[in-house]
């Protein structure tokens, strides 16, 4: 007892020792708590959007909400039931008030819920009241006003209803969005309300919608209301600016007159001034695009009225080339609006060269059919246009738009079909000059490589057409024809030597050319003949110098790419020969020889041997042939002997280069060629001649085959010998079988069964071994 301190000491002992239990126990749980997080990772929360939810009860405040604005509509509701059914049972003065009061009360009401932050109400309600207005519009002209035009009054009420709408909602600010857009969309209507009221015409309809347009794009542009504004707005000023245009357009073309052509002036400085400031660049190209199209309808309708009849495309197209002027040489022309401009002329252009299509088509299908001059003015504008761009595909377009425009300048003038024939051949020369070296055309395009191919691809188009046309004029043979096929000949042929060079032509070119070359060749060895009077077969064989022509060609240039479409040109040509002496066999047989020489000849060359060589030997057999039907030969070895003689040396030959290949591949086409056909003839010959000389080929190829170990031999002369012994001693066995007793039949076949089942692994040994030995050759 005398061991115990004061209270005073062992309360500060206490004291002492509990901070330190308590610094233990802090420590204790924060070692806890990371083995318990090391034994057991917390399983990773779900994403936000799927985080589950618990439901919120309603507040207050959503209640409020949802009640004022069913009192809202409720309140809206009855106006129009009021407004329709018991208006009649009110003085003026009451009707004045209940309206006033009710829509007063309905427009204030969004100011106080806006205060206690109740938007959405705050919305609901102001349209309400926006929609009392209207109904008080309405009421007014009922009961106030009943005498007044009622599209007058509509257009003075949209008008007012806009501006009280707008300074309602500068009124509440920008946090109500309704009123605004609305006040927007009333004001599209007063003036074009006010021009149909005044019974201003079409024209001045027009004008009310282009100002009206004016005023959107105006507060599309400068104001800075709210975006949703701002979007009405711009939508407005497309709409109603379309509609300006449109109307100014059809107006231009249906009545001219320098009022439509003001109309479109105005819409196109609009359009233009839009353009210049639109922030994006693809709004600036799509104003830019109408200013264009409008200034080219407004130019275009004033010169239609100072021009003769017939010239009113050439008015509009003359517009469109100053409005494209004016887009490349104005140096402070924004982007956008050069692009918006310079579409635009290039949709009128294209519109008109379709329009000058049509009479040059006729003109080449039906030469002398006459063009009148503002086709080829039009076509020349447009190529003189598309000279000027540093583009490719725009340069493109320059030789055919030129070789139109001269073509359809020969026939404005009606020259004679001798004086137009050498127009189009001079006119074809100079295109297969540009086609074959387009280089000269290629200057100051940023990549004259790739120039070059558009406009030697655009240039042999035309050249081709033109080609075709004056040759389709000379059709009717004599000495025109020739003298135009041989022209075109030599011009092709030309163009084709020329473009040998690589660098000088693209390959496309240099074949197309050669190919027409031959083509044109080919007709005119056949307005030769017919000029000379030489019969169907006469000309076949005139027609096949062109193939030794084009074979000597073809080996000459060798592995030009040029060689192949000049040799297969000449394959065609060789064709046609065969197709005119069809009706003759002796003269056909004569070409089908020819062509097999002119086909050996190239088969001499490395690079042509796989193809000449079998179309040369297909062909020598098909010429003796049809030499041997014209003969009358009946017999058929006299057919297959001319292929399996040169089969079988081909067959010998490739079997010493390649001794593994197999005897099928080398020898059994040959052999099956005369075999099979000898069999059918000779089981249907009641002679021995045929079956004995058979039998003997086919022992001698079984024998062959058996000395020399190949497969193919062995068994088709053994299936060919074996079966012309059946068909010689079938008639020799029916006669026995018939003399026999029948049961002598049964019991031989019993016997034989026997032996063979006595023998049967034997023979089974044996069968097994022949098999093996034939397996074994090639």
């Amino acid at each position: 007892m005398n061991n115990v301190p004061p209270p005073a000491q062992e309360l500060a002992l206490l004291e002492r020792e509990l901070a330190q239990l308590d610094a233990r126990r802090t420590q204790l749980l924060a070692r806890r708590a990371w083995l318990l997080g090391v034994l057991h990772p917390p399983v990773p929360s779900a994403p936000a959007p799927f985080a589950r939810k618990s439901p919120v009860e309603a507040t207050p405040r959503s209640a409020q909400n949802v009640l004022l604005t069913l009192g809202g509509l409720l309140l809206a509701v009855a106006a129009v039931a009021f407004t329709l059914v018991s208006w009649g049972h009110l003085g003026i003065g009451g009707r004045a008030a209940v309206l006033g009061a009710v829509t007063a009360g309905t427009l204030a009401a969004p100011v106080a819920l806006l205060r206690r932050g109740l938007v959405s109400t705050a919305e609901s309600v102001a349209s309400v009241g926006l929609v009392l207005m209207v109904l008080d519009a309405y009421a007014l002209h009922r009961a106030v006003l009943p005498e007044t035009d009622g599209v007058g009054y509509a257009a003075v009420a949209s008008g007012a209803l806009a501006a009280l709408w707008a300074v309602y909602g500068l009124g509440v600010g920008d946090r109500l969005r309704v009123p605004l857009p609305v006040a927007v969309v009333a004001g599209q209507l007063p003036l074009l309300l006010g021009a149909l009221a005044v019974d201003a015409g079409a024209l001045g309809s027009a004008w009310a919608v282009l100002v009206t347009a004016g005023a959107d794009a105006a507060l599309a542009m400068w104001a800075r209301p709210s975006v949703a504004v701002r979007r009405v707005a711009c939508v407005g000023a497309w709409v109603t600016g379309a509609w300006a245009v449109l109307a100014g357009g059809g107006l231009s073309v249906v009545e001219g007159g320098a009022g439509p052509a003001v109309l479109l002036s105005a819409a196109a400085g609009l359009a233009l001034w839009a353009a210049w400031r639109a922030p994006a660049l693809a709004m600036a190209a799509a104003c830019g695009a109408v200013a264009g199209l409008a200034a080219v309808a407004g130019a275009g309708g004033l010169l239609r009225e100072a021009l003769p009849q017939g010239w009113t495309v050439p008015g509009y197209l003359l517009s469109a080339v100053v409005v494209a002027a004016v887009a490349v040489r104005g140096g402070a022309v924004p982007r956008g609006v050069r692009w918006g401009l310079l579409g635009a002329s290039a949709a009128v252009q294209g519109l008109s060269v379709a329009w000058a299509v049509p009479p040059l088509v006729v003109e080449l299908a039906r030469p002398g059919h006459g063009v009148e001059w503002p086709t080829p003015v039009v076509l020349l504008t447009v190529a003189a246009t598309l000279a000027v761009p540093r583009s490719t595909v725009a340069r493109g377009g320059v030789p055919a738009l030129a070789w139109a425009a001269a073509v359809s300048c020969g026939a404005a003038l009606s020259l004679p079909y001798a004086v137009t024939s050498a127009v189009q051949l001079v006119l074809t020369g100079a295109l297969l000059a540009v086609a074959v070296r387009p280089a000269p055309l290629t200057w100051r395009l940023p990549s004259r490589a790739e120039a070059g191919e558009v406009l030697g691809a655009a240039a042999l188009a035309c050249a081709l057409v033109s080609a075709g046309s004056v040759a389709w004029a000379a059709r009717a043979g004599g000495v025109a024809t020739l003298v135009v096929l041989g022209v075109l000949t030599a011009l092709f042929a030309g163009a084709a030597l020329v473009a040998r060079t690589p660098a000088r032509a693209s390959r496309t070119v240099a074949a197309c050319v050669a190919v027409v070359a031959v083509v044109a060749a080919t007709g005119f060895v056949g307005a030769a003949a017919d000029l000379t009077g030489l019969s169907a077969p006469g000309a076949a064989l005139a027609l096949l110098a062109v193939p030794v022509a084009t074979a000597s060609v073809g080996a000459r240039l060798r592995r030009h790419p040029v060689a192949l479409p000049v040799e297969v040109a000449g394959g065609a040509a060789a064709l046609v020969a065969v197709g005119l002496a069809a009706a003759h066999p002796a003269h056909l047989a004569l070409v089908l020889a020819l062509c097999g020489v002119v086909a050996a000849a190239t088969a001499v060359r490395p690079e042509r041997r796989p193809v000449a060589g079998y179309a040369a030997a297909a062909l020598f057999v098909a010429a003796t042939w049809v030499r041997l039907a014209a003969s009358g030969v009946a017999v058929p070895e006299a057919y297959t002997l001319p292929v399996t003689v040169p089969a079988l040396v081909v067959g010998v030959v490739r079997g010493r280069r390649d001794p593994e290949v197999s005897s099928w591949t080398a020898y059994g086409p040959g052999l099956g060629a005369t075999l099979v056909p000898s069999l059918a003839a000779a089981w249907g010959d009641q002679d021995w001649p045929r079956p004995l000389l058979l039998g003997a080929a086919a022992l001698a190829v079984t024998v062959a085959g058996a000395r020399l170990r190949l497969q193919a031999p062995l068994v088709l002369g053994g299936a060919a010998l074996g079966l012309v012994g059946l068909h010689e001693l079938a008639p020799y066995v029916v006669q026995v079988v018939g003399v026999l007793p029948r049961w002598l039949p049964p019991a031989l076949a019993g016997l034989l069964l026997l032996a063979l089942g006595a023998t049967y692994e034997q023979r089974l040994r044996d069968a097994r071994r022949l098999r093996d030995s034939v397996g074994r050759m090639r």
